[in-house]
């Protein structure tokens, strides 16, 4: 199917099912329960989990498969929303330019970059990129303040002369749209004690990030991708038979990059501004993040990566003191207090906590991630399986 293997396609398969359920399968508690606080099938929350899935698709490809780690990616994300919002503010309120515009001008800027970086490997790359994501971020925050709207940020206004769409009405709002259907277009579905609501913008997006997704199968299973590989697993041995790494390199870094121009316009187009806040190095340190849990080098594992971080950033910050009381009221009130004391460490402002001991305990005793996790779980229920006695096979009659 679709060019694929059976594994791939059932892979592909999964995927599609699961972003286009998704409204059903983040929203698993009656509303107003207790235990609603931990449904995430809401517009806002879903859009980052395909475009933050985007993103770690796209840095996988230049770290899971040739090695080099990049802690600069930030900045292609957010050249791509800066590009898109200029779009918006020039062109017209449509989509569709902006996302191609990110992508070209992310590519483009991934180029030059790469091409100065990947003179050095190893740590000396990483700092390289850090050092010119850095230095984009202060461009962005400081001196190119008309083009980037500085600390304040850009996004489209009503006096912006659209070639295509013309200046806005007084008071009307700069919507970003596909077909005349605006991104934040929702329809709302109450079945009993359960609300689902389905964004627009989220199966547009979650479109793009199939796509995406199937695109990145593509480029694994593709000799480009065994070129890649052979990169990561002995470069210098690659060098030895006459081969050179470095354009395969520079074209999976502009690829990358691409990839994080396209999230960036996504972005936008979901919440039409841009702000130099996401170019800074903590954005890129969280994209290694998202990749590495998930499982670096693995098809679906940055996807997840970046799904669990964008869970625990947007739903377990929000608990605090009064829904742990909520949650504890039955206890005797010393022992509530006691139990909250312990808690509330690990929730609300402090959800860093036990994300980062969880990245621990996954990168000491689970290297391949979330999905290496998943494939021991299975092992261990289809060894079970075969342990089971098997019935004899009966023997024929003499």
């Amino acid at each position: 199917m679709l060019g694929l293997n059976k594994k791939d396609a059932r892979l592909l398969l999964i995927v599609v099912a699961i972003t286009m359920l998704a409204p059903f399968i983040l929203n698993p508690f009656p509303a107003g329960s207790d235990l609603a606080q931990f449904n995430a099938g809401y517009p806002d929350l879903m859009q980052r989990f395909v475009i933050f899935g985007i993103l770690a698709i796209g840095f996988n490809i230049l770290f899971g498969l040739t090695g080099y780690l990049s802690f600069g990616h930030a900045a292609f994300l957010g050249v791509g929303s800066y590009a898109a919002v200029w779009m918006f503010k020039l062109l017209s309120m449509n989509i569709i330019p902006a996302i191609m515009l990110s992508v070209i001008i992310a590519g483009v800027f991934s180029l030059v970059i790469g091409y100065v970086s990947l003179r050095r490997s190893g740590i000396y790359f990483s700092i390289l990129t850090l050092a010119f994501a850095q230095m984009s971020y202060s461009l962005a925050y400081s001196v190119l303040t008309p083009l980037t709207g500085g600390e304040t940020g850009l996004q489209p206004k009503a006096t912006d002369a659209r070639i295509l769409d013309g200046a806005l009405e007084p008071g009307e709002a700069a919507t970003p749209s596909l077909f005349n259907i605006a991104m934040r277009d929702s329809f709302e579905l109450s079945l009993g004690n359960w609300e689902f609501v389905f964004n627009f913008g989220y199966y547009v997006a979650a479109v793009v990030m199939i796509f995406a997704f199937y695109m990145s199968i593509r480029i694994f299973r593709s000799p480009f991708g065994m070129m890649l590989r052979a990169i990561k697993s002995n470069q210098t041995r690659m060098s030895y038979t006459g081969l050179n790494a470095r354009p395969y390199t520079l074209a999976a870094f502009v690829i990358s990059g691409m990839y994080a121009g396209l999230a960036g316009g996504l972005l936008v187009a979901m919440d039409p501004q841009a702000g130099a806040e996401r170019m800074f190095w903590t954005a890129s340190g969280e994209i290694v993040i998202m990749t590495i849990l998930g499982g670096a080098g693995t098809l679906i594992g940055p996807v997840l990566g970046a799904g669990f971080i964008k869970y625990f950033e947007n739903i377990v910050s929000k608990i605090n003191e009064t829904v742990l009381h909520q949650w504890f009221y039955w206890l005797p009130d010393g022992l509530e207090d006691f139990v909250i004391a312990m808690i509330y460490p690990f929730v609300g402002k402090g959800w860093h906590l036990p994300l980062g001991l969880l990245f621990m305990l996954v990168v000491i005793f689970l290297p391949g991630g979330l999905v290496q996790g998943g494939q021991k779980i299975a092992g261990l229920f289809s060894r079970k399986t075969a342990d089971e006695p098997q019935p004899k096979a009966t023997e024929p009659a003499e």
